[in-house]
């Protein structure tokens, strides 16, 4: 029996939000916890990321806003992932997004909120926990 491959996470920046340097060390710190990591940039469509998810073959969708814009972006990334046929994705999220939005966003297909300070290996451990290997 072969190793399995690295748990590969794409880490996107959906809508306007001008700021990655969090989703950067977040990516450089996954990938030295032994993750495959794909960042897609800023500015991204809800079906950009999809796509890419799609067409890299990752476990994890991990989006990430400090604009205000998480209550529509993350759940249309959920909604068009399931509707792609991704519904393995194990989808996360994370920036500054209030308590009071998370049960809204739990309920429409984001499995867990990283607020700022959360330690890399508290993220790492959540998505080693969470992934369905195909």
């Amino acid at each position: 029996m072969g190793e399995q491959r690295p748990i590969r996470v794409l880490i996107a920046k959906p809508g306007l939000d001008g700021h990655d340097r969090g989703v950067k060390v977040l990516a450089l710190g996954l990938r030295d916890a032994g993750m495959e990591v794909i960042y897609c940039g800023l500015r991204q469509t809800p079906d950009e990321i999809v796509r890419t998810a799609l067409q890299e073959g990752v476990d994890v969708i991990g989006l990430s806003s400090l604009s205000g814009g998480h209550n529509h972006y993350f759940p249309r990334v959920a909604d068009l992932a399931t509707q792609e046929g991704g519904e393995g994705f194990l989808i996360i999220g994370g920036g500054i997004i209030p308590e009071e939005d998370i049960p809204y966003l739990t309920q429409h297909g984001i499995k867990a909120i990283f607020g700022p300070g959360t330690p890399i290996k508290e993220i790492a451990d959540f998505i080693r926990s969470h992934v369905k290997r195909k």
